[in-house]
């Protein structure tokens, strides 16, 4: 009897996700193809006070990482809760997927993505009002990542109040 082990060779930890960067200049097959052999990560949801430091002694833990970059605000030049994180190798991005994505840094679960690879000017946020396009629509109460979204923070008060 013949049992196929197919299974075993996926690795659903370090699969390229569904996401694509709309902003990437290249078309779809470019960018696939970038993903599947890049040793930079995309990190999500950090708190607007994690350091470089920080990431860098979580990150480090899987191997040796060759740059850190962190996301800035476009108008205020502060820290907008991702980062990018640069391995010398793809097997050490590899470990980072599997063992450190969806772990705590702190006090925030983070997420991390596969990225086509780092390029002048990613650093910074994308939305209207210079950081991340999601904090623009957060409606919750978010301390680590500046309060309210942007968009609640322009209602009054007092329509905050009912979310």
């Amino acid at each position: 009897m013949s049992v196929k082990l197919g299974a075993l060779h996926s690795d659903s930890y370090v699969d390229i996700s569904q996401y694509r960067d709309q902003h990437f200049k290249g078309n779809r097959y470019d960018q696939e193809k970038l993903l599947t052999q890049s040793n930079t990560l995309y990190v999500g949801n950090l708190s607007f006070y994690t350091t470089e430091e920080q990431v860098y002694e979580l990150f480090a833990k899987s191997g040796d990482v060759k740059r850190i970059v962190i996301g800035l605000d476009k108008v205020k030049k502060t820290a907008c809760g991702f980062c990018f994180v640069e391995y010398y190798t793809r097997l050490d991005a590899e470990n980072a997927m599997r063992f450190i994505n969806g772990t705590r840094l702190d006090d925030r679960i983070i997420r991390t993505d596969w990225d086509a690879g780092f390029r002048e000017g990613r650093q910074y946020g994308r939305g209207k009002s210079g950081g991340q396009v999601r904090d623009e629509y957060r409606q919750d109460y978010d301390p680590a990542r500046g309060g309210y979204g942007k968009i609640a923070q322009t209602r009054a008060p007092e329509a905050r109040s009912s979310f």
